[in-house]
């Protein structure tokens, strides 16, 4: 039999979001200052404190079964992953972002300077404070792994630390299982890996970029793929892991287009996770054909909501691409979400707090409404 995606059942549910909120004035005001030594460490944690319990009471206003924390300890979504683990640093990426208009804005990404090991617990107090103050569902989100590795393509090591990408991502792994392992004792079920170099990959003109500094696309496929499993492959059985699809998600601009076609069967059939959170929210993101390859153990939380854009999307047209959906996947496993979070970084994007709220309060009328 089929898994389905319940009403108050297991994770995801029918009206999910990805993980990162809007930061408000006050706690990007307090990142500054605390960078820039001007606020005492027992002062920059009450006001992130006081910013999470606000952003969980608006997720419960809004109806949803899960909470995040915004992801308001991070001023990234993998900053702090990087911070908290020992032998990785920041460099230049060998990507940018763009918008439909062409403007481009460089970024960093995390660079290897030696043996990565876990030095300190990553999201281990982020989930522990979700859950001491709400009954929902806390998600952790975590970046996946490949975000160690492809941004900065065979320069994302110092040479001679290891002697090849599988050595590495051994070594990682180990920091994800021993992560997973301490929220799993915490209590933790819903864990998220934010994956957006397979989405990358998706995109014709990014494979070309990695094949021209010779790169295989496809050997980076079952790379990353492998990488998934070997991080959550001693999660124990009650919780659920899911990945989520980005094509990049930086104050509205965005990496990559392309549908999942070149990556679906190899992804979908291959990950040993319980379902994907996959971007479909504009014509860059392709059709739902790919589809046709997710295994039937496993669910699907469709991003058919913008977090880029104020526009609300239309019950009707969410209703339609749903049902397209569910000719490749049983109505029983489909979800809805937001496309991706609303702040993957400090500044967010292009949204207000009344818009996000907005937007999150459609996600669970369209998913009543689509699903009952």
């Amino acid at each position: 039999m089929n898994p389905s995606i319940e009403a108050n059942g297991r994770p995801p549910f029918r009206a999910d979001h990805i993980g990162s909120l809007l930061r408000p004035q006050k706690l990007r005001q307090a990142f500054r200052e605390h960078a820039e030594g001007k606020l005492a460490d027992a002062e920059f944690r009450a006001i992130q404190d006081q910013a999470i319990l606000e952003v969980v009471r608006l997720q419960q206003d809004c109806g949803l079964q899960l909470a995040t924390d915004g992801e308001f300890r991070r001023t990234s979504y993998w900053a702090r992953f990087v911070e908290l683990t020992d032998g990785l640093e920041v460099r230049q990426a060998r990507f940018k972002f763009h918008d439909d208009h062409g403007h481009e804005t460089d970024f960093t990404a995390p660079h290897v300077v030696g043996r990565v090991r876990r030095g300190k617990p990553i999201t281990l107090d982020e989930y522990r404070f979700v859950a001491g103050i709400t009954r929902a569902t806390p998600k952790i989100t975590m970046p996946a792994p490949s975000t160690m590795h492809f941004w900065r393509g065979a320069r994302y090591a110092e040479a001679g630390v290891y002697a090849g990408p599988e050595e590495f991502f051994a070594d990682l792994g180990r920091v994800y299982q021993r992560e997973i392992a301490d929220l799993a004792a915490a209590g933790a079920r819903y864990v998220q890996l934010d994956e957006v170099a397979l989405a990358m990959l998706c995109d014709p003109a990014a494979r070309a970029k990695v094949e021209a500094e010779g790169e295989s696309p496809e050997r980076l496929v079952d790379l990353y793929v492998g990488a998934i499993n070997e991080a959550v492959r001693d999660r124990p059985a009650g919780m659920v892991i899911g990945v989520h699809m980005c094509r990049g998600n930086y104050k509205g601009k965005y990496l990559a287009e392309g549908g999942y076609d070149s990556v679906a069967e190899k992804l979908f059939g291959g990950a040993q996770v319980n379902h994907f959170l996959l971007e479909f929210d504009t014509p860059r993101a392709g059709d739902f054909a790919p589809l046709r390859f997710m295994p039937e153990d496993k669910g699907v939380v469709l991003g058919m909501v913008s977090s880029k854009t104020p526009q609300l999307e239309g019950l009707d047209l969410l209703k339609r691409r749903a049902e397209e959906a569910a000719k490749y996947v049983d109505a029983a496993r489909l979800a809805l979400s937001p496309q991706c979070g609303f702040a993957s970084t400090m500044g967010g994007n292009p949204v207000t707090e009344a818009d996000e709220r907005a937007k999150l309060e459609l996600c669970v009328d369209a998913a009543r409404a689509i699903w009952g």
